[in-house]
């Protein structure tokens, strides 16, 4: 009996419950996060009719109400009129990645050869798979420019001459390469290199991009600026193409006096997949952003172990701003649909179906191939660095620039834009995660939503006339700190060979 009583109980429990229907119980419902959806579409049709009936006010004419406090403004250079001691040698780098990231390279390579009294070569720049781009140094810079701008503070050559080549059998091959951590301080240069460099007369130093610790002297900081915003110049040919492109943008804007707004926008496909976030496409999207996935990456996103999150990673503000999201933003933000747009961007991800609402809320968007002829992006249109040294350029002149993504573009006009307007950004820099949680928000309306991005645009506005903090890169931050050595009698002495 005492064997079989509870198994005869649990028995009769199961029949019992089995017997009982379970409709009056209550069930729990598990609710997405705030932010984890992509509903923006949903919620553009919901508001669609009062946004368009809202065009009373325009943002470009009242988007800047703070002004720079910090005094004068100072950029980060002072001029030299002294000559140079004899160099300790040369030095070759090899700059890798896109057209900010090459730009990275060769400003730190400046700023080392300065620091080494070395002379430093042209920069070579490495053919990258995604990029695709043969360009050379003097197919996207003014090559005479750079070298003249440079000529009081580091010596620069186009090539480096026979009777050192010779030592290496006229094979660059053959010269020492060092293989730099990124983010090195300047300290591991002289402590390191500088001996090999003095022993060798020719170094080479591969791949070279973020090889210098963002944090260094002032000295060292300010050669970074003399090379990033005066040395630094696009060929003849790109800016006489931004120039013509510039003036077309602000003959479109006469309504608003000139003014116009740059967006940076990244939804090309692989930033698409890359982001790993998921939008409106259904299954048809995720094979394609799977297959692309692959494609780039290779095993990247499917090794053992990992586990993607797309609503964590939208909550987090990490998903790139849809060309829909950036309209709704926009017009949130007090600019009317008869602002002009110029839009810098690469092929969009289905760009028929995801700029179609971007196009409806501001119908005077314009792209570089809007603006100009076939034959004028004819001789550009094969290199990628060089059409975006086009939309930089534009950018850089806009009234509003508008970065949706970060990166290095962004980055460097950021810090452009500071060097060339009295130390404001003058950019709009949104707060993605406060993004994804309005655009998810199924009650809000259109009054509401506006008056949270006029603060987010304020707020913007109010950062983007910080000064240079701990950490932060001198060519997001030219700030006055950076000023150094003016006269002869300031300099720091030079390192020369012994």
């Amino acid at each position: 009996v005492f064997l079989f009583a509870p198994l005869l109980y649990v028995a009769a429990m199961l029949l019992y419950m089995g017997s009982i229907s379970l409709d009056g119980v209550p069930r729990i419902i598990s609710r997405p996060a705030p932010g984890s959806l992509y509903r923006s579409p949903q919620l553009y049709a919901r508001l669609r009719p009062e946004m368009d009936a809202d065009n009373a006010t325009d943002a470009l004419a009242t988007v800047w109400r703070h002004a720079y406090k910090g005094g004068v403004w100072q950029p980060c250079i002072s001029n030299n009129t002294y000559g140079l001691p004899e160099p300790n040698g040369y030095i070759y780098v090899e700059a890798n990645g896109g057209l900010n990231q090459q730009r990275t390279s060769i400003c730190n390579a400046v700023a080392v050869a300065g620091f080494l009294n070395a002379t430093l070569v042209i920069p070579n720049f490495h053919y990258h798979s995604i990029w695709r781009d043969p360009s050379k140094f003097s197919d996207i810079y003014d090559q005479d420019h750079f070298v003249q701008r440079l000529k009081n503070d580091v010596r620069v050559v186009d090539k480096v001459p026979g009777f050192i080549m010779e030592r290496f059998s006229n094979n660059l091959s053959n010269v020492y390469n060092f293989k730099i951590k990124a983010w090195s301080p300047i300290q591991y240069y002289k402590d390191v290199v500088l001996p090999k460099l003095i022993e060798e007369r020719l170094i080479r130093i591969s791949p070279f991009a973020n090889r210098l610790s963002v944090d260094a002297p002032p000295a060292v900081q300010r050669l970074r600026c003399l090379a990033n915003f005066e040395a630094l110049k696009f060929s003849k040919p790109i800016t006489a193409l931004s120039d013509t492109l510039i003036s077309r943008m602000r003959e479109k804007s006469v309504e608003n006096n000139g003014k116009y707004v740059a967006v940076h926008l990244r939804f090309e496909e692989d930033m698409v997949a890359f982001s790993c976030c998921v939008f409106d496409g259904g299954d048809e999207e995720k094979k394609e952003l799977d297959e692309a996935r692959e494609r780039g990456w290779r095993g990247k996103f499917t090794r053992p172990g990992r586990v993607i999150r797309p609503g964590a990673i939208r909550m987090n503000g990490k998903c790139p701003l849809t060309p829909l999201e950036v309209g709704l933003m926009l017009r949130g933000m007090g600019f009317s649909n008869k602002t002009s747009i110029y839009l810098a961007s690469g092929r969009i991800y289905k760009a028929e179906k995801n700029m179609a609402p971007l196009l409806e809320m501001f119908p005077l968007l314009q792209t570089k191939e809007t603006l100009a002829s076939d034959e004028e992006l004819a001789p550009f249109k094969n290199f990628s660095s060089r059409m975006a040294a086009i939309d930089y350029s534009v950018c850089v002149h806009s009234e509003v620039f508008v970065t949706t993504q970060g990166g290095n573009f962004p980055h460097f006009l950021l810090g452009h834009r500071r060097y060339l307007y009295g130390g404001h950004s003058k950019t709009i820099k949104p707060d993605k995660r406060r993004l994804a949680i309005l655009f998810d928000s199924p009650r809000i309306g259109w009054k509401s939503l506006k008056r949270q991005l006029l603060n987010m645009r304020s707020h913007s506005d109010a950062k983007g006339i910080q000064m240079k903090r701990a950490n932060e890169s001198v060519y997001t931050f030219p700030s006055p700190d950076c000023m150094c050595h003016p006269n002869k009698s300031e300099r720091p002495k030079p390192i020369q060979a012994r």
